[in-house]
């Protein structure tokens, strides 16, 4: 019986890692592929992704920040909103932890940036000229 027990240990000591691995490879994957379908074919240099919910007030006091962005620097950034009480996907995906959230991702789908809570136009525009994005419209 005791010859059985340290099998059954030594083989749940060697696949949890594995197990632990697969599990977080399949996690990075998901978020990659997520990433990958914000920037597919936009063009954008930086694609700006907002993840919030349209009955939460600072992602609400969001919402003209991000039409202005758009407006300000046409095809140069690209403007992405996910209401994360609507569909959890994205949160769990990009691993947020409050609302609003904002995610900056470079034209390879990479995030180089991340802010949480209300994030100020002024800001936001600062960020992207160090990025050497300067905006098409005042």
């Amino acid at each position: 019986m005791d010859k059985r027990r340290n099998k059954l240990r030594i083989a749940l000591i060697l696949c949890l890692p594995l197990l632990v691995l697969l599990f977080s490879c399949k996690v990075k994957d998901n978020k990659t592929e997520t990433q990958n379908i914000e920037n597919k074919l936009s063009g954008a240099k930086i694609t700006f992704v907002e993840l919030g919910s349209v009955n939460c007030i600072p992602c609400k006091q969001m919402q003209p920040i991000m039409k202005s962005i758009e407006e300000k620097f046409g095809g140069q950034v690209k403007v992405v909103f996910h209401d994360v009480w609507k569909d959890k996907r994205p949160a769990q995906e990009y691993g947020i932890q409050l609302i609003p959230t904002q995610v900056f991702l470079d034209e390879n789908g990479k995030e180089f940036f991340r802010h949480e809570g209300f994030f100020a136009e002024n800001e936001i525009i600062e960020l992207f000229a160090s990025k050497g994005i300067t905006p098409l419209r005042q």
